[in-house]
């Protein structure tokens, strides 16, 4: 099984693919874990230890030069557009139980669909995680879907669009559908996050009429709390984590 998550930031986008992640993993099934969002940090939100020291991909300039043969940074110029990427999820991933866990950090320049080393490497990578591996993947994607190209995209089990009651949050995932589609990606969901009551996700199913609706995740003082602590939103006592694990058996 392979999904996306994606949505407007600050609606809990990483703390429900946190949660997943870490569902899965109790339920004894292998994760590849991809924070590809570079401004969440999903190693924290799993309760990876030492989240803090997990070097981006993007970084990593020795590794981009031997697998490209160009150096980062370059935009144009000649490099390989398919370097090998196998063995990375391996050799790179952080570990924590059944879960593996890789960070691909931010393009830093000409944005992250810049005809660079750095973006070439970390588009074949995805292009083997989602094609080639065996293990449940789950991508922290950012408020789009800059990661994914067409062949890519359309072997998503799911693009999981986490939203909460607002207009900026609802319009976020209107976009984010027509991106979608544009590229061939149309199995799409929509979770529902801070829901206070009936009113809110009465709001969601209103402005998300056509939106897959795969549930909703209860407003939580306690997995507010644990961001501030950093301690992961599986590892809180949340009705969210119950909330999970039904949407997993949908799944």
């Amino acid at each position: 099984m392979k999904l996306a998550v994606s949505g407007k930031g600050g609606v809990g986008k990483t703390t429900f693919a946190a949660l997943l992640i870490r569902s899965l993993d109790a339920q004894g099934k292998h994760v590849l874990a991809i924070d590809a969002d570079p401004d969440a940090n999903l190693a924290a939100a799993v309760g990876m230890p030492d989240a803090n020291k997990i070097t981006p991909i993007a970084d990593m300039k020795e590794l981009i030069f031997e697998r490209t043969e160009a150096q980062p940074g370059t935009i144009g110029g000649f490099f390989k557009l398919n370097p090998k990427v196998d063995d990375l999820p391996e050799a790179l991933s952080a570990r924590l139980g059944h879960i593996k866990l890789m960070r691909l950090g931010g393009i830093k320049t000409g944005g992250s669909g810049c005809i660079c080393p750095e973006s070439a490497l970390l588009r074949a990578l995805i292009t083997h995680i989602v094609l080639a591996r065996d293990e449940v993947v789950i991508m922290d994607m950012e408020a789009g879907i800059e990661h994914l190209g067409r062949a890519t995209a359309q072997a998503v089990d799911k693009l999981i669009i986490v939203v909460e009651p607002g207009r900026r949050s609802i319009d976020t995932a209107v976009h984010v559908k027509k991106l979608a589609s544009e590229i061939g990606l149309q199995r799409i969901a929509v979770v529902g996050n801070k829901i206070r009551g009936t009113g809110d996700e009465t709001f969601i199913k209103k402005h998300l009429a056509d939106f897959d609706l795969l549930g909703f995740l209860p407003y939580s003082d306690a997995l507010i709390e644990a961001d501030l602590e950093g301690i992961s939103s599986y590892d809180t006592d949340s009705p969210a984590k119950t909330a999970v694990k039904a949407m997993i058996t949908q799944l």
